[in-house]
């Protein structure tokens, strides 16, 4: 989003919120690291982990369509169409046509898949763990923040 001329000017920041945000940053590249590597430790791309992810958090009223799991992973559908291509190949993922529209191909997790999905879940879990306390500051930052804003718009 960019500044205009009549946003209001923002509360100065401190050295302990630079240091809160960099840290931040720094948890999350360090976090999405672990999960890449930690994604290849068990066969599969950063890419196909966040698919299975999206596939078993999907929260609809049927199976995930391959549509849905483009919009997810923010990619064109065709690139989609071959990323599930290549998980079914592999036995992660299973493919059907849904019954109330034969156009939409809904994606299951296979066992495989499951299995898979769960291991690496929990090694990023154990990892967020420690994630956690930078996280923790930088809402505490924010928190200070939106105070900081609320008193200066009372006094207007």
């Amino acid at each position: 989003m960019q500044p205009t001329a009549n946003d209001p000017v923002p509360a100065p920041l401190d050295a302990a919120d630079y240091q809160s945000l960099g840290e931040f940053r720094r948890a999350i590249r360090d976090f999405l690291a672990f999960s890449e590597e930690s994604a290849r430790e068990y066969g599969v791309t950063a890419q196909q982990h966040q698919a299975l992810l999206a596939i078993r958090a999907h929260a609809g009223p049927e199976p995930m369509s391959i549509g849905e799991l483009a919009d997810s992973l923010l990619i064109k559908n065709h690139s989609a169409v071959g990323l599930v291509a290549r998980l079914v190949e592999r036995g992660l993922v299973a493919r059907q046509a849904s019954e109330t529209d034969r156009r939409r191909v809904l994606l299951t997790l296979e066992p495989r898949g499951e299995e898979t999905l769960q291991r690496i879940s929990h090694n990023n879990l154990r990892k967020l763990t420690v994630t956690a306390r930078s996280l923790r500051r930088v809402l505490s930052m924010l928190r200070k923040m939106e105070i900081a804003q609320g008193a200066k718009a009372e006094d207007a």
